[in-house]
């Protein structure tokens, strides 16, 4: 099945959300996440970020104040973005960006979490 989407310019590259329902994906040239429902086949949100996000397919986790989060590097901000992904039970954390975490410089392609 093919879906088109309207959303912002580049979709680079992107990864699942922790239910596998939502896929986020860089839109780098417009320094946004697009965030794709796949059970609905619809633009769930267009999130702002900072200077070209970078995620590689990201990395999600359970922040102890914003529940679960999705992670994405820049390379053109030494900040790396955490964007909330439980509308049920989360909803205004919900496709925002809840914290920047100081990173070592601009230029991170990618982030992992090390199940430890």
């Amino acid at each position: 099945k093919e879906t088109t989407i309207k959303s912002a310019k580049f979709l680079h590259d992107g990864g699942w959300d922790s239910t596998k329902r939502y896929f986020l994906v860089a839109a780098n040239a417009s320094n946004k996440v697009a965030v794709v429902d796949t059970k609905t086949g619809k633009l769930a949100a267009l999130v702002d970020t900072k200077e070209r996000p970078h995620p590689g397919r990201g990395a999600n986790f359970m922040h102890p104040k914003f529940g679960p989060v999705w992670a994405t590097s820049h390379l053109g901000a030494d900040v790396i973005s955490l964007i909330g992904t439980d509308p049920d039970n989360h909803p205004k954390q919900a496709w925002k960006v809840v914290a920047e975490l100081k990173n070592h410089g601009g230029g991170s392609l990618f982030v992992k979490t090390h199940p430890n």
